[in-house]
């Protein structure tokens, strides 16, 4: 052999060793490596889907410690059930301070509500209109939560400025069974 055709056959040779290196070991390495980076991103990917539902959750957190505090103040304002005499009694105070005059005062059916207690009271009410605003600003600042409803409000023939008023005031009450 001669050294042309030595150094041909080497060069051929080392070509070859080269094609089938890469084809052998360059490209599954590369298969590989795309396939590890794919893997890596979509991991990347699903931590921060994570770190977007821990931040969520965290919210929620913050929001149902916002809700309790709500739940424990109004409870705070829900006398017990056995308590219904004291406040028919401020409310009884008040009207008579203001100068009105309780013509009656009925409880109504008890309405039973998840969690809590409506007794209602029909009261019928004389007076001065001016007496009867004040007792009604006096009743809003109770530290109870009531509510008015179905409020009649005629003027008096014949006496200017006095009124008779019919309504239904609703006292809540915590339900002590629940």
């Amino acid at each position: 052999m001669t050294g042309g055709l030595r150094k041909t056959v080497f060069f051929a040779l080392v070509v070859g060793l080269v094609v089938v290196g890469y084809q052998c070991m360059i490209v599954p390495a590369n298969k590989n490596l795309a396939d590890a980076k794919a893997r890596v991103d979509m991991k990347i990917s699903k931590l921060g889907e994570y770190e977007k539902a821990t931040a969520a959750a965290e919210d929620l957190t913050k929001q149902l410690a916002q809700l309790e505090e709500a739940i424990q103040f109004f409870e705070s304002r829900l006398p017990p059930h056995s308590k219904i005499h004291e406040v028919l009694e401020q409310v009884t105070v008040i009207a008579q301070k203001e100068g009105l005059k309780p013509k009656t005062i009925r409880t109504l059916t008890l309405k039973d509500n998840s969690g809590y207690i409506e007794q209602p009271l029909k009261m019928e009410l004389e007076g001065n209109f001016k007496a009867f605003y004040s007792f009604l600003l006096e009743t809003e600042k109770l530290p109870r939560i009531m509510k008015i409803r179905q409020l009649e409000v005629d003027k008096q023939l014949g006496d200017e400025g006095q009124i008779a008023a019919e309504f239904i005031v609703s006292i809540f009450f915590q339900d002590e069974m629940g």
